[in-house]
């Protein structure tokens, strides 16, 4: 019964993982239908649950609280669910607001939705750079189905993590920021979950130097977070490794000091 009801809980994840990504696409595409009962507070609150609950659980503190009661294996797919769980319940009860603050028409509005389309692209393929079954938690829970240990996650950048820290995260932000027509609601939407994209950066920089060490601070000394960010949490942080800085400071003579 345990397994039957691991395979049911791998399957439901994926399936549901399915069904978000296909209304999340039309609800950042078009937006849910205007209405004159639009509710800009209301909507505030269910973008932040979202925001908060996905950086909560991501929390290194926090998974090894959960783990005790959610077996390894399977928390990549407890994650994806409480991820779309959370988002679906932003969509679903969202309240459009009638107020429209620019809306794109002629090749304008072609261009938006060509940077639409690419930020999804983007999207797939950075996640695809990281492993895609690791976000879904597909790939452990396939590991899990055939009697096999998960292999140990690394981090060897490449593609476009040789020239930017977080492509998933700038991907996202195209997806938010790149609609032809900004009703006040997705205005709301778009300035929470930049802030929530921005401050996950951070968050997900200092998880990778929890999990990785000094080998993802030497990565944060040669790539920048996003492009064209010269100083901050986002920039290049400058690091020396401690053997160095320890030979070098052994290489300086002790200062006399005055009689």
């Amino acid at each position: 019964m345990a397994r039957l009801a691991g395979i049911a809980f791998g399957v439901f994840t994926h399936v549901l993982f399915a069904v978000t990504v296909w209304y999340l696409f039309w609800f950042l595409k078009d937006g849910p239908p205007i209405s004159d009962r639009g509710a800009l507070e209301w909507d505030a609150a269910l973008a932040f649950q979202f925001a908060v609950v996905h950086s909560i659980l991501l929390l290194p503190r926090v998974r090894k609280r959960l783990v005790p009661w959610i077996r390894s294996e399977f928390y990549g797919c407890f994650f994806c669910v409480a991820t779309c769980a959370t988002l679906l319940l932003t969509i679903a009860p969202w309240r459009a607001s009638p107020v429209v603050l620019w809306e794109c028409h002629g090749w304008l509005l072609r261009a938006v939705q060509a940077g639409f389309y690419a930020s999804w692209v983007a999207l797939v393929y950075s996640l695809a750079l990281t492993g895609l079954g690791y976000q879904t938690g597909l790939t452990p829970w396939l590991h899990w189905l055939r009697g096999e240990r998960p292999p140990r996650r690394g981090f060897q950048p490449r593609g476009a993590y040789r020239y930017l820290r977080h492509p998933v995260y700038l991907s996202f932000l195209g997806l938010v920021w790149f609609t032809p027509r900004m009703t006040l609601d997705h205005a709301v939407l778009t300035a929470i979950w930049t802030a929530y994209l921005l401050v996950g950066s951070v968050l997900k920089d200092r998880r990778l130097v929890h999990y990785l060490g000094d080998a993802y601070r030497r990565y944060q000394a040669r790539v920048s977070g996003y492009p064209l960010v010269p100083f901050g949490p986002l920039a290049r942080i400058p690091w020396q490794d401690p053997d160095t800085a320890t030979q070098a400071a052994a290489a300086v003579p002790p200062q006399r000091t005055a009689a």
